[in-house]
């Protein structure tokens, strides 16, 4: 949630990083829909745009997460007998987030994200014969595919435990002189996002987009790349000299998986 104004951190998870930087244990809660990597998936859930998001790499600090499981019905009643909202809210609230079919898959979602934190916790070892993942985001100016492009990196970088970039690789095209300022401000705050996810970010100019994906590949050991769905024909790729082309003919004999994300 947003402090109020004036406050020295704008988020309330940010004041939680710092009493955890003091030395001070914190016990808190929260709901699986604020999960910032869930935000897409929560809006297709429920038809909600969750604005208050906290990012994943919380979970990553925590020594325990334990999952409170409640009843659809129960929560249902609890809702109804004003312990969640003022109960000029109730029917509103039951008509939209508190549908049953809505909490059922948030329940799975919880449960599907708590498991995975506790596999990721039981396995995690430091052997040294396993290759070290490490995803590699690609990004354009076009807002909403980057974020997802971010978010669902975001969750496969923290399933495997691994490192992640987000890499924006800005030509001469999309010069600051030469996009919108919308798109410009989109653009920050999808770095601003990255960065809360627990990416690296880096940002470089080159009109050779392949061989500049390329290049942080090599520097980084990239082992996963993500990309958005690319928009073009089948016969441009066979035969032409598309960015894409380039990227599957250098990648094809290595041990770098592509994930297209769509």
């Amino acid at each position: 949630h947003h402090n109020v104004s004036g406050s020295k951190n704008e988020k309330r998870w940010q004041d939680v990083v710092d009493i955890l930087n003091a030395g001070i244990s914190v016990i808190t809660a929260v709901n699986i829909q604020h999960l910032e990597s869930l935000n897409q998936e929560m809006f297709q859930i429920s038809g909600v745009k969750i604005t208050e998001k906290i990012p994943d790499q919380i979970l990553k600090l925590a020594d325990e997460v334990v999952n409170i499981d409640l009843s659809v019905d129960e929560l249902i009643e609890r809702l109804k007998a004003g312990k969640i909202y003022q109960r000029d809210k109730i029917n509103q609230a039951l008509q939209n987030f508190f549908k049953k079919e809505t909490i059922i898959q948030l329940r799975e979602q919880a449960l599907t994200t708590v498991a995975s934190y506790l596999e990721q916790k039981i396995t995690t070892q430091n052997i040294s014969n396993v290759r070290q993942e490490y995803f590699l985001a690609c990004i354009s100016s076009n807002h909403q595919i980057a974020q997802l492009i971010i978010r669902k990196t975001a969750r496969l970088a923290s399933h495997y435990r691994a490192s992640w970039m987000v890499f924006y690789v800005q030509t001469d095209k999309e010069q600051a002189t030469n996009i919108r300022l919308d798109k410009q401000r989109h653009l920050i705050n999808n770095f601003k996002l990255a960065t809360e996810l627990g990416a690296e970010v880096r940002k470089v100019k080159d009109n050779e987009i392949a061989e500049a994906i390329l290049a942080v590949i090599n520097e980084k050991e990239i082992t996963t790349l993500c990309i958005g769905k690319p928009h073009f024909s089948w016969l441009s790729l066979l035969f032409g000299n598309h960015m894409f082309n380039k990227l599957l003919k250098n990648i094809a004999n290595r041990s770098i998986d592509l994930v297209i994300l769509s």
